[in-house]
């Protein structure tokens, strides 16, 4: 089998993004009209991370600012810094920060998680957090339309973009990864190489279903038991599209501090 490779970074220009309203209305997000599209995984990272005010939170992978903007409303005087590797996308979420008035506590800056923390001289954080990319091999699906290529496939592995958390978080810093259930112990063995105090959540589709996503948080340099917390469940049978707690959550008014 013959893999593409991946298309040049930046090089195509969007369409023009369509305007969407996150957080019952309190964070407006443009996205662009084709591929990748921000849902529940961001608005469940960004609830999972109780920032408090001075702190600073650094996201790899920021794609178009869903994740950072959500907790910008979320926590007032909390300071973020995104990774974007695709230079277009990156454009597109300093222009979130400006929609939303939080261009003085939002920066996005270019970069590649597959070059290490490292090599952006940016100060280490005091919370990393990131939705990875699910896939490493693009012989294990159907191969992603272009635009939605960089959210699917980790090119450098899913090793890299721990490896770039647990670089980017100060001692005693917090991580919190949103990804697929079946990849929790391999996502266990990277983080455990220099973290721990681990915290599980996982995500059910319905209560009587298996969990199809895990949160994860880890203190780098922590020692404390790992704890499995209650999972959230995102449907029922009653027709309502979410379960009143998962509701909650993405209009803002709850959220899964841990």
């Amino acid at each position: 089998m013959t893999v593409a490779s991946p298309p040049p970074r930046g090089a195509e220009p969007l369409d023009e993004p369509t305007e969407n309203a996150l957080l019952g209305g309190k964070v407006r997000l443009l996205q662009p009209a084709k591929g990748y599209r921000a849902g529940m995984d961001a608005a469940l990272l960004a609830a999972a991370v109780p920032a408090r005010p001075g702190e600073t939170v650094l996201e790899a992978g920021c794609g178009a600012g869903a994740v950072l903007t959500q907790i910008a409303a979320r926590r007032p005087g909390v300071t973020l810094t995104g990774v974007e590797r695709d230079a277009v996308v990156a454009g597109l979420a300093r222009r979130n920060a400006a929609l939303n008035g939080w261009s003085d506590r939002m920066t996005v800056i270019e970069g590649d998680v597959g070059r290490g923390f490292k090599a952006l001289d940016l100060a280490r954080a005091d919370w990393a957090v990131s939705n990875p990319p699910f896939f490493d091999d693009e012989g294990a699906l159907r191969a992603p339309s272009p635009a939605k290529r960089g959210a699917w496939i980790a090119d450098d592995g899913l090793a890299a973009w721990t490896r770039f958390l647990t670089d980017g978080v100060k001692d005693g810093g917090r991580i919190v990864i949103v990804h697929r259930a079946d990849r929790l112990a391999d996502l266990l063995g990277l983080l455990g190489e220099r973290c721990g105090s681990f915290a599980i959540r996982p995500i059910q589709p319905f209560v009587d279903e298996p969990a199809k996503r895990v949160l994860i948080q880890a203190v780098r340099g922590g020692r404390a038991p790992l704890r499995l917390l209650p999972a959230l469940v995102l449907h029922d049978r009653s027709g309502a599209k979410h379960t009143a707690e998962a509701e909650a959550i993405l209009t803002g008014a709850a959220g899964l501090d841990s």
